[in-house]
C-alpha cells in the first residue's frame, strides 16, 4: 500500500432543519394552539483515529466529505431527524489544519478520539416555542443554522516509540527488518528507503515496542536537500531517537554531530528527545580489531549517550539492543507520568 502523509480535503456540515409553523387540530379542541415542532440538527463531519490505518492514501482519492442537513420539524411538535454525521478514520498522529490560515484544528493521538473538524447547524425551533399571553397562536418558526465548509489539510506524523535516524546506507532498514517483522526494501545504494516503515520489536514475553525506520537524512536536509523536511517531521513523534551510525565510518563522531545539526535546524525541540546510538556492520571489522575499533569510535562519541555496536546480518548485539531500549522507554514514560 502507497504511503502517504499529507492530504487535503474539502469538508461541510448539514445546515439545521427549519422548525415548524403547525396549530393542533383535535375535534373538540378548536383553539389547541401551536404544536409545530424543531427541525433536526445538521450532521457534522469528525476525525477517529484507527490504530489500524498507517496512511492517508484513502483520502487522496476521495476529497470531499458532506454531512447529511437536518430534516424540517412537523405538526403535533413533531421534531425532524438530525443529519447523519461524517466519520473519517486516520491513522493516529494526524494533525488537522485550515487550510488557508494554517491555524491547526488538533491532533488524533489515541485510537477511537473524535475530531470536530465542522459543527452541524443547529435545527429551527418551531412555533410552540413562541407562543405566550399576547401571542397564543404565532405565524413564524426558526430557519435551521447554516452548516461550515471548509478546506482541510490532513498531516500525518508517525507515532513511535523508537525512531532510527541516520544517513542512506547507514543499516537502518536491515536492522528493523532484523529485529521486528517490517520488511522495507534494502539495496546497497543511497535512498533505499522512500517512506517510513513501523515493525513490533518483541522485548522477551509481553513486552514490546514500535520502531519507524526513516528515511535517510542528509547533510542540508532541513534545506531541502535528499529528501528534504517531509519525513524530518515524523522523527517528531518518536519517544527515543536510536542514531544509527557504521562502525566503520572514518569519523563517526562528525556524523553524530551532523545529524544532530540537522535535526536541531529543522526543530531545536528534538534534541531535548533522549537518544541512543547503534554502531552497525560490526561484522566488518576483523574480530581481533574490534575493540580498538570501539575504544577509537567510543571516543568520539558522547559518554551520556547508550551506545550499542551491532550487526543485524550476523545478528550480533541485537538482544543487548533491544533490552537497552525498552529499558530507556520505561525510564521515559516514568519521567513523563511524574511530570503530569
Amino acid at each position: 500500500m502507497k504511503f502517504v502523509d499529507y492530504v487535503t480535503i474539502t469538508v461541510r456540515s448539514g445546515k439545521g432543519g427549519a422548525g415548524a409553523v403547525a396549530f393542533r387540530r383535535e375535534k373538540y379542541v378548536p383553539k389547541g394552539g401551536p404544536a409545530g415542532g424543531d427541525g433536526g440538527d445538521g450532521g457534522s463531519v469528525y476525525l477517529e483515529g484507527d490504530p489500524h490505518l498507517y496512511t492517508l492514501l484513502d483520502l487522496r482519492y476521495n476529497r470531499h466529505h458532506f454531512a447529511e442537513d437536518g430534516k424540517p420539524g412537523s405538526g403535533k411538535n413533531k421534531k425532524g431527524r438530525n443529519g447523519r454525521d461524517v466519520i473519517l478514520r486516520v491513522p493516529l498522529g494526524t494533525v488537522a489544519k485550515i487550510t488557508e490560515t494554517g491555524e491547526v484544528i488538533g491532533e488524533v493521538l489515541r485510537p477511537g478520539q473524535r475530531l470536530l473538524l465542522a459543527r452541524g447547524g443547529r435545527g429551527g425551533k418551531g412555533n410552540a416555542h413562541f407562543k405566550s399571553s399576547t401571542n397564543q397562536a404565532p405565524l413564524y418558526a426558526q430557519p435551521g443554522e447554516p452548516g461550515e465548509e471548509k478546506n482541510i489539510t490532513l498531516e500525518l506524523k508517525l507515532l513511535a516509540d523508537v525512531g532510527l535516524v541516520g544517513f542512506p546506507n547507514a543499516g537502518k532498514s536491515t536492522l528493523i527488518s532484523a529485529i521486528s517483522a517490517a520488511r522495507p526494501k534494502i539495496a546497497d545504494y543511497p535512498f533505499t528507503t522512500l517512506e517510513p516503515a513501523l515493525g513490533m520489536v518483541y522485548v522477551g514475553e509481553f513486552r514490546s515496542f514500535v520502531m519507524a525506520d526513516l528515511p535517510g537524512i542528509i547533510e542540508g536536509a532541513h534545506e531541502g536537500r535528499g529528501l528534504g523536511i517531509r519525513f524530518l517531521k515524523h522523527i517528531e513523534r518518536n519517544a527515543i531517537l536510536l542514531f544509527v551510525i557504521p562502525v566503520v565510518e572514518e569519523a563517526p563522531g562528525r556524523v553524530y554531530q551532523t545529524l544532530l545539526g540537522e535535526l536541531e535546524a529543522f526543530n531545536p525541540a528534538l534534541l531535548k528527545k533522549p537518544r541512543a546510538i547503534a554502531l552497525t556492520k560490526l561484522d566488518l571489522v576483523p574480530e581481533p580489531e574490534r575493540a580498538g575499533r570501539m575504544a577509537e569510535v567510543k571516543a568520539e562519541l558522547p559518554e551520556d549517550v547508550p551506545i550499542y555496536p551491532i550487526s543485524a546480518v550476523a545478528r550480533i548485539g541485537l538482544e543487548a539492543l533491544k533490552e537497552g531500549l525498552w529499558q530507556q522507554l520505561q525510564a521515559v514514560q516514568a519521567g513523563a507520568e511524574t511530570t503530569t
